[in-house]
């Protein structure tokens, strides 16, 4: 979900960075392009931009039709996108680097949030306020095979003894497992998401991003297509990712524009989305970096992450050549 380009706004300290100059996206005249975009889980405030763009009409204001679609296993997205079944999808970057080491030809065209979400999330009795008090403590993570290298790493650099820790597979039941005291800690929550959820229930959650502990930045959500579809489809993702971007301008200048996900996914709650998104704006985890248009990927983090993934030997390669290209970009390519 992110930001615009329309030199208008590109230099307002309001705007959500996209970069001076870039062209107003638009594909060619007639009827809507149809675009499928499949989600990585259930609708939530990391949508919220896409969310906004849809009611806002930015999708056809470039001539594209979306239908926004949720996975029915978090396993979908990449594998839909890589047969051709989905236009886009969204993934994470440990996930496309994996699923290219597999032999899925998928290919990143853009991020949709910037920085690491994932965290190590204990309470107060825990007394876990550095890494290096896990040492002699239960971890829960998802089961996922890097979210173990991530502890792996964290605990090596906080020095403390990996035999020490007990890493306990709980599933997708992290906050139930840390609030009945079968974990002193979690490896998978989000702090934008299960964080504020604890803050909410004033359970008064201590938080560690997994990227201030040890394990390379990356950029955590991520739009997705296979290698044919982004070039079969390229001047179509170009736009979809400028109208995401004008919808997340939109949610940063206007935090009622939340509603549009609200109003789509009555289920959600509503006070925990409105905390999450207020989080992601407030940190900028939308927001490239400064100059760069929206949803630009850095080459040198995504190498060093994909370095760190083959020395944990989760993948062969030690590049992420492929797995990502930031020609899709809004204001970029012929």
């Amino acid at each position: 979900m992110r930001r615009l380009a329309v030199a208008l706004l590109c230099c307002g300290a309001a705007a959500l960075a996209a970069g001076c100059g870039e062209r107003k996206e638009r594909v060619a005249p007639g009827h809507p392009q149809q675009v499928q975009l499949m989600l990585d889980f259930f609708p939530n405030a990391d949508h919220a931009g896409i969310y906004a763009a849809q009611a806002n009409g930015r999708f056809r204001q470039v001539g594209l039709n979306v239908k926004i679609r949720t996975p029915s296993d978090p396993a979908a997205p990449l594998r839909q996108a890589a047969a051709g079944r989905t236009t886009l999808a969204i993934s994470y970057e440990p996930e496309v680097l994996r699923a290219r080491d597999r032999g899925l030809k998928v290919v990143s065209v853009g991020a949709l949030v910037q920085k690491p979400l994932t965290s190590i999330i204990s309470l107060p009795p825990a007394r876990i306020g550095r890494p290096a008090d896990l040492a002699g403590k239960r971890v829960g993570t998802a089961g996922i095979d890097y979210q173990h290298a991530f502890l792996q790493a964290i605990l090596k650099q906080a020095g403390a003894d990996p035999g020490s820790v007990k890493e306990q597979n709980v599933g997708f039941n992290l906050v139930p497992a840390l609030l009945s005291g079968k974990v002193d800690a979690i490896l998978g929550g989000y702090f934008n998401y299960e964080g504020v959820d604890l803050r909410q229930r004033k359970k008064h959650p201590r938080i560690i991003p997994v990227n201030r502990a040890g394990v390379p930045t990356y950029d955590e959500l991520v739009f997705v297509t296979s290698e044919e579809g982004a070039k079969r489809n390229a001047g179509v993702i170009r736009s979809f990712l400028a109208a995401v971007a004008r919808g997340t301008r939109d949610l940063a200048r206007h935090p009622r524009n939340l509603s549009a996900l609200l109003r789509d996914n009555p289920d959600l709650d509503a006070k925990l989305q409105r905390a999450s998104v207020k989080v992601l704006l407030q940190q900028h985890l939308f927001d490239p970096p400064k100059g760069r248009p929206f949803g630009y990927q850095d080459p040198n983090d995504w190498n060093a992450f994909a370095a760190f993934m083959q020395r944990a030997g989760l993948i062969s390669a030690s590049t992420a050549r492929g797995a990502f290209t930031n020609a899709l970009l809004p204001g970029q390519g012929p």
